[in-house]
Formats: structure tokens, sequence, C-alpha cells
């Protein structure tokens, strides 16, 4: 207190010192008194009147425990009371077992009184059901069925309470309601044959299938509650639960499997195009009945019914499953696949305009799994394969010449079958993914191999029995030339160097169709078209990831890009592209004289050149470029780019810019790619 008290003294008098700085201030003296007596009164008040508050509620706390504490003991007097009254009463409850016993009967007596009437007119509401169900009128039969059960149950549970060990009185009850077992299973049927014509019912008479559906609810509320009081009282009646709406699934989906199944009219041996017959009657079946269950059917049932998409997609998922399983010829498998991967999710069928509403194709599960897609691939091919050597050795004993090419040299159909072939496949794969595209383009790469190899053993077997006999086959020379000749489609086939003259007939053929347009625009859209097809290439030059092994293959590779950049400016000249033609094919040619460049010393000028007339190009296109080479030391990369950042020359807005445009992965020099690997990336473009 004494501490508390000086620093109490030691405030106020810096609070005066703070007041009276100044000689003027002494006049305010009196007046600075009164105003620290106001303050002081004004808190000794308010101290006041909390302490007073908290005695108040102090005092009103302990007047509420008196009071809890006199409730309290009248309570545990009370509750003593009750005590001895329960003590004193448990030999009057011992002498009431009688009339325990008696309320049980009395209440068996009065739901048999309450049912006496049914159960004599048992017979009359049997006939009654019987014959409503012959009419037709389901939801009346229903009814008088469910008064039938109900005096049944209600009859056979008090018989259980009372003695659930007396099975004879159970039998007596059972036999005596013996039909309304078989009315249930007979309109059981009815109500399945409702469903099993259900695209029919839903247009002639959508009421009879909105009662159904009504019916089978009933059913399984009434399965719900004797399932909870069999949990209660461990009864349950005949026949419960009868689970219908279960067994309304299973005739949906028998429906609509049968109906799928039904769709195949003619087989192989009658019509050779059976497959494509089958899957088109599929189509517009599942197609025309899906419209009908959005338009009509979803009316009748309620939304947690919403299954029929479901149904439908099972349905043919488990059909074109048995169609795979079954020995088919390699256009059949073609067929498959293309309606399985292709048609099945087009506007066509699932994604119809009439079915987005109801059927999102993205939440499809795949008709067929992948290791089915992958089976029946490699069958084509190998079904493919045997064909050939079957065909082309036949082709071979003709008496007549083979045919002719463009320029007038001999050929077979050979190539052109194989080649079909492989475009097929690829097309089927890509409907699945890129990934999977890669992977059967390599199969088929492969499976091209072991033909080549089947084909020249075929073909030294020709020249040897030939030889034997000189006399057969009469067109041997022909036929052989022919054989040279498709090793030689072959070969071109599989270096790829045909791209650029498809693009070149592809671009001609494209603006052939657009030449009455005017000259300014035409001329725009030239532009445009060379520069795309510039821009691809070189990004296709410098994404390939193919390493020059020696000065040959640079050489080679550089004379073929000029050449082909001649191409490019032949047609665009001739298309009237305008000034940009020279700069832009100039560009392929650029590149082209670094990888032709023979003295890895030269390179640095060579690339300085490259730089100055596309200032554009970034880092990573060189290194591109100097990995694609192939003969650019670590050091020598350095070096150059080094060089180059340092003496980096800016480009003016006005500058052509090609590089741009052109994204460059990542570069690893690890690894030098095959014949077969280039052949695969083209391919794959």
């Amino acid at each position: 207190m004494e501490e508390t008290s000086r620093e109490a003294v030691a405030t106020a008098v810096q609070r005066v010192a703070g007041m009276l700085q100044r000689s003027d201030q002494l006049d305010k003296v009196e007046q600075y008194r009164r105003r620290e007596a106001r303050k002081k009164a004004s808190v000794e008040a308010r101290l006041k009147a909390a302490i007073q508050s908290q005695l108040d509620g102090v005092r009103t706390g302990l007047t509420q425990l008196h009071s809890a504490l006199l409730d309290v003991k009248d309570i545990q007097s009370s509750l003593a009371d009750v005590s001895k009254d329960w003590r004193q009463s448990i030999n009057t409850i011992e002498n009431l077992k009688d009339v325990k016993d008696a309320v049980v009967q009395h209440s068996q007596l009065a739901a048999a009184v309450e049912n006496l009437k049914n159960i004599f007119s048992v017979p009359e509401i049997v006939a009654e059901t019987q014959q409503l169900i012959e009419q037709a009128e389901l939801l009346q039969a229903h009814r008088k069925l469910m008064e039938l059960e109900c005096s049944r149950d209600d009859l056979m549970y008090e018989q259980y309470r009372m003695d659930s060990k007396n099975t004879s009185d159970m039998h007596l009850i059972s036999i005596y309601f013996e039909d309304v077992q078989g009315l249930s299973d007979e309109l059981a049927k009815q109500l399945w044959m409702v469903l099993q014509r259900s695209m029919v019912t839903v247009r002639r008479d959508p009421t009879m299938l909105v009662s159904v559906v009504r019916i089978i609810e009933r059913e399984e509320k009434i399965d719900r509650r004797m399932v909870d009081r069999k949990k209660q009282t461990g009864f349950i009646p005949p026949g419960r639960p009868k689970r219908w709406k279960d067994k309304m699934f299973e005739v949906l989906e028998g429906t609509v499997s049968t109906r799928i199944e039904g769709t195949q009219a003619v087989t192989r041996e009658a019509d050779k195009m059976w497959l494509v017959r089958l899957l088109e009657i599929t189509r517009k079946y599942v197609l025309d009945d899906l419209i009908v269950v959005k338009n009509l059917m979803v009316q009748c049932f309620p939304p947690h019914y919403n299954t029929f998409n479901s149904l439908y997609h099972n349905a043919v998922s488990t059909r074109v499953k048995e169609l795979a399983s079954e020995d088919l010829e390699a256009n059949e498998i073609v067929s498959l696949l293309t309606w399985v991967l292709n048609t099945y999710k087009s506007v066509e069928m699932m994604g119809h305009p009439e079915l987005c509403s109801e059927c999102d194709i993205h939440q499809l599960e795949p008709l067929l799994p992948p290791e089915v897609v992958n089976d029946l691939l490699s069958k084509y091919l190998l079904l493919l394969f045997i064909l050939f050597n079957c065909s082309y050795k036949k082709d071979w004993q003709k008496d007549t010449e083979p045919e002719a090419d463009q320029d007038g040299y001999y050929q077979t159909t050979l190539p052109a079958i194989v080649f079909q072939m492989f475009e097929q496949n690829l097309q089927v794969a890509a409907q699945i993914d890129g990934d999977f595209k890669e992977k059967v383009l390599k199969l088929c790469l492969k499976q091209m191999n072991t033909f080549l190899i089947r084909y020249r053993e075929e073909a030294v077997i020709y020249k040897e029995e030939h030889l034997r006999d000189r006399q057969l086959p009469q067109c041997y020379v022909q036929y052989m030339i022919a054989i040279i000749n498709n090793c030689q489609t072959f070969k071109k086939w599989l270096s790829g160097s045909h791209a650029v003259d498809t693009i070149c007939v592809t671009v001609e053929d494209y603006f052939n169709d657009f030449n009455k347009i005017k000259k300014p625009f035409n001329q725009e859209m030239t532009s445009k078209a060379l520069r795309r097809v510039v821009v691809e290439y070189i990004k296709a030059v410098m994404q390939k990831r193919i390493t020059f092994k020696n000065a040959d293959e640079r050489k080679e590779g550089a004379e073929r890009m000029m050449k082909e950049a001649e191409q490019f400016k032949f047609l665009f000249k001739k298309l009237a592209a305008g000034e940009d033609t020279d700069l832009l094919c100039g560009a392929i040619t650029a590149i082209a004289e670094v990888f032709k460049l023979t003295d890895p010393t030269l390179l640095f000028l060579e690339v300085s050149t490259l730089v100055s007339k596309y200032p554009d190009i970034r880092e990573e296109h060189i290194q591109a470029l100097l990995a694609v080479r192939g003969d650019a030391s670590r050091e020598m990369r350095q070096m150059i780019i080094g060089t180059l950042s340092e003496n980096k020359v800016s480009h003016s807005g006005a500058t052509q810019c090609i590089f741009k445009d052109i994204a460059v992965p990542t570069i690893t020099m690890t690894t030098m790619t095959t014949m077969t690997s280039m052949a695969t990336s083209k391919l794959l473009k």
C-alpha cells in the first residue's frame, strides 16, 4: 500500500508539474483544483456503484442456492416415497399376470373380428382380383391383393405373438390363404410383361407403365416395413421381401439386351457385309430407343430411376465383346473397332443433339477394354499378313503381265494394300490416344520388317522354281521386275521422302478451289500458307531429334532440304505469294548450309551468317541445329553460343520473323536414332 501511495503521489506531482510549467498557469490553479475534485468524486461514485452491484449479485446468488437446497430436500423425500410404494406393489404386479394374458387374447380376438369379414370373403376377393388381373386393371387388382395379404399377415403375426412355436396353426392360415401367393405371382407376370413391351406401351398407353411403377413402389414400401418389423419382433410374412424393384431392373436389362442381340438379321455366309449391317441396325435401334426414353419414358419413372442410358451402354458393351470374341475377318475387325471407337460416341449415336441433356459421352466407360482392342489390332495385322503372303504369290503365277504405273514401270498392288492397312490401323489407334497410336505404328513397322524378310525369301524361292522349269511361270521376268520395283516403293515409303511432294500437291489442289478470290486477299492467304509451311518444316527439323552420323549423311540431308526449299519456292511463286517467298524459303536453305559444311572450324562463320539473316533465332534453335549436325563438340557449341550472345544483333520490327513461332524441346545428345525411329516420327507427324 505504501508503494502504491508513493506511486500515486509521484504521478500527481508529475501531472501538477505539467500543468504549471508557465507563470500564467498559476492563475488557473483553483480551476485545476476544482476539475480534479470533480474527477475524484466521479471515480469514487463509479467505484461505489460497482461494489454495490457486486454485493447485490452475491446476495441474489446466496438466495438461489438456499432455494435449490430446499428443492433438493423435497425431491429426495419424494424419491423415498416412490421407492417405498414400488416395493409394496411388486406382489400386486405379479397378481396381474392373468389380466395381461387376457389383454393379449383380447387384442388377438379384436384383430380376428376386424379381419373376420375379409376372412370369410377371401374366396370372393380372390376371384375379383383374378378377374381384375385378366382385365389389365392392375392398380385395382393390386389394391385387392394388398387387402388379402394384410389380413393374412395380421393373423399370422397375432398367432406368432401368442405362440411362435405353434406351427400347425400357422400352416392352417397358410393353407386358407394359399391362393394369395398365386395372385401375387400372376400380377408380377403382368407387370414384367408390360415392362418387356415398355417401348411400345409408353407410346400407346403410358398410364399403364405409370401404374406398374406405382405398384412396384408400393411393394418396396411394404418390403421395408416388414423388414423393419422383423428386426423388432423376428416375424416376417411369407414371400417377403418381394424385391420387385430389383426384378424390374432385371427385366428392363434383359429387354434391352434382347433388343440389342436381336439386331443380327443375317450371317456371314448369307452376306459378307453382315457386321456392317448389324452395327448400323444397332446404332439406329439404340438411338431411336434413347430418344423415346428421353421424350416419353422418363416421365413415367421417378427421377432416381434414371438408369436407361447405362442399361443400353452395358448391353451394347456386352454385345460388342461377344462380337470381338468371334472369329472375325480382317475387314470386320476394322469395322468393329471404327464403330466402337468412333461411331458410338459421335453425333450419330450417343453424342446426338437430342441426347446431350441426358447422356454425357465423356462419362461413358469404354465399350471394349484396351487389352481387347490391342488383341484385335494384333489379330488384324496377323490376318492381313497371312492374306498377303498367300495373295502376292498367286499374282506371280498369272499368265498376264503385271500392271504398270503412270510411267510404264511394272508393279503390283501389294505396296498400296500394305500401306492402306497401316493407315487403317493408325486411324483406329488414333481414336484411343497418341501413345497408343505410336505403339501401333511401331508394331506395324516391326511387322513390315518381318514381311519384307519373308517377301525376299519368297522371291528367292520364286526364282529357284523358275530355274528348275524355265517355261513356268510364263511372265516370270515381268513379275520379277515388278518385285524389284515393289522393293523400291517400300524403301520410299520407309524413308518418307514423298512428304514434301504430298504437301505441294495438296496445297496447290486447295488453292485451285480458291482461284476466284481477288488478288489482295489471295496474296495474303498465300503468304500465310507459305509462312505456315516453312515454320512447320523447320519445326519438324528441330524437333525430330535426328543426329547425322557422318559427313555423307549431312551432305545428303542438306541437299534434300535445299531441293525441297526450291520446291516450296517454285510452288508459292506460282501461287503469287509475294516478295517474302525468297526470304522464308531461304531459311530452309540457310539451315541446310549449316548442315552441309564439311569443315567444323568454319561452323561459327556459317552460324553467324544464319543469325545475321534471321536475327530472331534464339539460343535453343542454334543448340538444336548443332545437335542435329552431330559433330560439334561441347566446347565448340559453348564457344559459338557465347560469342553470338556477346555480339547479338538487334533486329527491327520490320524484319520478317520466322523462328519466334518455333518452340524447341530440350535436346539430349545421348542417343542416335535409327532409320526405323526416323520413319516413326515422320509417320506420326
